[in-house]
């Protein structure tokens, strides 16, 4: 096959997934959205150490408040948007935001802990809420490169969202960074309430929204997704924390800001690649292997290159394995309630990144930079092999209904495990 060939079947999913009205726009503004979400961690950081006088311990509080307030209220506010729609959840949202960082840069800290608590639940849902228009906008044969899209449009965000957030930090001050910042998010909310993307697709049903009860959609094998979207993050802040370490002990931080990026070009790589072959992967086959890649990651910490060479498999099932989750999440729920569902994978997200960076840095401490890759890839191996249970009696489950068919369906062996 020539090359002219070959780049033309890797690109032709995507062509027909960008071909779809509405997804070139949103994954537009969800790129530029999530920008000033991603800076948030790090200028608020900037605000306590560098304003309040603080230590990182008590800007890592903040940052715990803010991260357990989004988990909490992420669901709530999926399940607004499934019974009262888009719109009123964005003003909500964008008010709240307006309000915390219009105020934060003048608050004492014993203020600023608990607002930025209640900041974090009413924060603006523009990762769940872009994932749920996706599954609007995109059929389900279609959505594995348009989730793959959506996963390197966050790999983009995050690269760019902390190194502006530093760069207007050293130029201006903290304080001046949390009020653009700020603006940054309201813009956000302001262009998706403009935009108002869909949230329920054509084909499905209009008119007063059935309400479905938790029983019915909350199984089995969605929990088990959302623990593996867990085991991932929790996988991927472990590894984040650790290559600071490992780069430091062996006295080359200075290349930190190069690992990194290998990391997430990686990343980007991967997710590519996911969203342009013809066969899906199942979230628990992704959540394995990148936690089975990084466990060794440690090994290449003498030098920063050896690092780089290290990180690349893993890296490149980052974006992959986030992928494969949304895509299931929007496959395993009814549309009346995918605002909520999206809402709870988010939250495992979040929980999972929350656990994940203190958790390689206790490690760290008690023992050495590499055991940080080590003990964070290996609970996340661990939860694959606890929720393998559940994947196979649902394969069995399959087989079994296919098998009764009078008529076996000619695509039955490609479809996506988490169907």
């Amino acid at each position: 096959m020539s090359p002219e060939v070959g780049t033309n079947v890797n690109m032709k999913p995507y062509r027909a997934a960008l071909a779809l009205p509405g997804l070139r726009s949103l994954l537009l503004i969800a790129v530029l959205a999530r920008i000033p979400l991603t800076a948030t961690g790090i200028t608020l950081t900037f605000h306590v150490v560098l304003d309040l006088d603080r230590g990182y311990g008590a800007a890592g509080l903040v940052g715990a408040a803010i991260t357990v307030g989004a988990a909490i209220g992420g669901p709530l506010l999926g399940r607004l948007v499934d019974r009262r729609g888009l719109r009123p959840v964005l003003v909500l949202t964008a008010v709240a935001e307006a309000v915390f960082w219009s105020t934060a840069p003048s608050l004492p800290y014993a203020l600023l802990l608990p607002t930025a608590f209640v900041a974090g639940s009413l924060a603006l849902p523009i990762f769940s809420v872009v994932r749920q228009s996706i599954a609007a906008l995109v059929p389900e044969d279609q959505r594995r490169p348009a989730y793959a899209l959506d996963s390197m449009s966050v790999e983009l965000s995050f690269m760019i969202g902390p190194a502006l957030a530093v760069a207007l930090v050293t130029a201006i001050s903290a304080q001046t960074t949390m009020y653009l910042v700020g603006g940054g998010i309201v813009a956000a909310g302001v262009a998706l309430w403009l935009v108002n993307p869909p949230i329920r697709s054509a084909a499905e049903p209009v008119g007063p929204r059935r309400r479905v009860p938790h029983r019915e959609w909350l199984t089995p094998q969605l929990l088990a997704v959302l623990a593996l979207s867990a085991a991932a993050t929790l996988v991927l802040g472990g590894t984040d924390v650790a290559v600071v370490a490992v780069l430091r002990a062996s006295g080359e931080v200075g290349w930190t800001g190069v690992v990194l990026t290998i990391w997430a070009v990686a990343s980007l790589a991967g997710g590519f690649a996911y969203g342009a072959v013809h066969r899906s992967f199942s979230p628990l086959a992704l959540t394995g292997a990148l936690a089975l890649c990084t466990i060794p990651v440690g090994l290449g910490g003498a030098h920063w290159w050896l690092l780089c060479l290290a990180l690349i498999p893993a890296g490149a099932l980052c974006a992959p394995t986030i992928a494969a989750g949304s895509d299931a999440v929007s496959r395993l729920v009814p549309a009346e309630v995918r605002g909520e569902a999206m809402g709870l994978h988010g939250s495992a997200v979040t929980v999972g990144v929350a656990i994940g960076a203190p958790l390689a840095g206790a490690v760290i401490d008690a023992t050495a930079p590499l055991w940080g890759f080590v003990v964070t890839g290996a609970l996340g191996a661990l939860v694959t092999l606890v929720v393998l249970p559940i994947e196979l009696r649902r394969r069995r489950n399959t087989a079994a209904s296919s098998a009764s068919l009078p008529l076996p369906l000619p695509d039955a062996e490609l479809a996506p495990a988490t169907r």
